[in-house]
């Protein structure tokens, strides 16, 4: 019996159509590279001011600390999460001559795991 029902899988199995990605034609439209696809990419560019920033993350820029033109910002990003709790992650952007120098992702402790 155990052979009959390996034997009538197989013939399920291999009556489906195999659904492998297929190689693209000469000179046609090629994927993206795999970098292009990462999900885990930031609209920030080095060079952009605090108005462009603010508009590229979609999220207010609070003030942290610095002189007109050297500041250091903070805005609270919703990276997703487990939907049971609120996943707020906090990115610091720092700006000299007005201009977009660095930025840093702070996860923060995970009071969680303690």
């Amino acid at each position: 019996m155990k052979a009959f029902a390996a034997a009538s899988l197989l013939l399920v199995a291999s009556a489906a159509p195999a659904l492998a990605q297929k190689l693209p034609p000469f000179g046609g439209p090629y994927p993206p590279p795999f970098t292009e696809t990462l999900s885990n990419t930031i609209p920030l560019e080095f060079g952009m001011d605090a108005v462009e920033a603010e508009r590229a993350l979609g999220t207010p820029l609070n003030y942290i600390k610095g002189r007109p033109g050297d500041e250091v910002f903070l805005t609270f990003r919703d990276l997703g999460g487990s939907g049971l709790f609120p996943s707020k992650h906090r990115l610091y952007l720092q700006f000299r001559k007005g201009r977009l120098a660095g930025w840093k992702g702070d996860w923060g402790h995970n009071w969680m795991w303690q």
